[in-house]
């Protein structure tokens, strides 16, 4: 779900707060958080690049293209609405620093992943992931790892893993625009080139 640097959505979100709710900062990430992923992951040109091959299910999940009748905000929110019907409702969310699209706490510390890529990540949920930067984290996955979305910086398209019925569920949406594959399968899209 790759978008333009300011998302290529109007009105821009205000800056989120630095506390939650109940006042205590986000918890922000380090490499433990994400090491399950990143000693699980292997770049062969499979899907097994972007998700570790230990889901039942794997899919990928194309951005709307212009003649589409789904609106980008409308596919994101359906997606969102998914995930968390699947596993807990508190989440990792993960911003990659390409410098060109924001990481919603600057001052946050990184953790490289894939291929040394920077990354900053904040414990939040659902509606943080929708409106802290008004698209979506590159980066999601529950507390309980059910389940990984990762949009890798040089593709067009987003890779899930998961429960199969949460990649039967994502398929099955219209608006979602998902394509399941197998674990050992180029995900590259009908259309689209891997980079």
């Amino acid at each position: 779900m790759r978008r333009s640097s300011n998302g290529g959505i109007p009105g821009r979100p205000a800056e989120p707060s630095p506390l939650t709710p109940s006042g205590s900062p986000w918890p922000i990430g380090t490499s433990t958080t994400v090491q399950w992923i990143t000693d699980g992951t292997v770049p062969d040109g499979t899907i097994a690049t972007a998700i570790p091959p230990l889901f039942p299910a794997y899919a990928t999940i194309n951005e709307p293209d212009d003649d589409s009748p789904v609106d980008i905000r409308d596919q994101e929110r359906a997606v969102v609405d998914r995930l968390a019907e699947h596993g807990t409702t508190q989440w990792w969310l993960g911003y990659l620093d390409t410098g060109a699209h924001d990481v919603v706490f600057a001052d946050a510390g990184r953790v490289s992943m894939y291929w040394e890529w920077s990354y900053v990540l904040v414990q939040a949920g659902p509606d943080q992931a929708l409106t802290w930067r008004g698209i979506l984290p590159d980066l999601i996955f529950p507390l309980d790892r059910s389940w990984l979305f990762s949009m890798l910086w040089d593709d067009e398209w987003t890779c899930v893993g998961g429960p199969t019925t949460l990649i039967d569920s994502l398929a099955c949406d219209p608006v979602i625009n998902a394509r399941p594959v197998r674990v050992r399968e180029d995900p590259t899209p009908p259309g689209h080139v891997s980079i």
